[in-house]
């Protein structure tokens, strides 16, 4: 299995609005101070985070500096991916620290195509369960890694 497809994963876990609990993320900001929490969106310019200490905060983006998983989003099943939870971890944390590539992400949210894959159960529920086999074998799932945005994505993390 791709690492890409994985990410896709992420993507999509993302734009549902960070559906899987427990995603929680060090936010490092340009001041040196770090901000634990789950990152619940991006949008123009504003990261929300969720935090166990803070309650819901918003932070420009402007001002952080980087973005870290604390946890590996991904659980995977030996068979699953012959891609490590350290790799998947670091392309996550790639993709979440370049603005760039979260804008791309983010402007997802208005593609037709993406939207219709965030409304279909089967796929939010392999999504939400980390399911990497039922969504490779899942045709609306890999139709989406033809995406033009999502190939300049993975363009970018490579």
């Amino acid at each position: 299995m791709k690492l890409f497809t994985i990410s896709l994963v992420f993507i999509l876990n993302f734009l549902a609005g960070g559906a899987r609990a427990g995603e929680v993320r060090e936010i490092e900001l340009i001041d040196g101070s770090v901000v634990s929490g789950e990152v619940l969106s991006l949008s123009n310019g504003i990261y929300t985070v969720k935090s166990d200490s803070l309650g819901i905060v918003k932070l420009e983006e402007s001002k952080v500096h980087t973005i870290r998983s604390k946890s590996p989003s991904m659980n995977a099943t030996p068979g699953q991916s012959s891609s490590s939870p350290g790799q998947i971890q670091s392309l996550q944390q790639k993709m979440m620290s370049d603005k760039e590539i979260m804008g791309l992400i983010q402007s997802l949210q208005n593609d037709p195509e993406f939207k219709k894959i965030l409304e279909d159960p089967d796929v939010m529920k392999a999504v939400n369960a980390g399911d990497v086999a039922a969504l490779s074998a899942n045709p609306k799932f890999m139709k989406l890694l033809n995406n033009a945005t999502v190939q300049e994505i993975e363009k970018k993390v490579k």
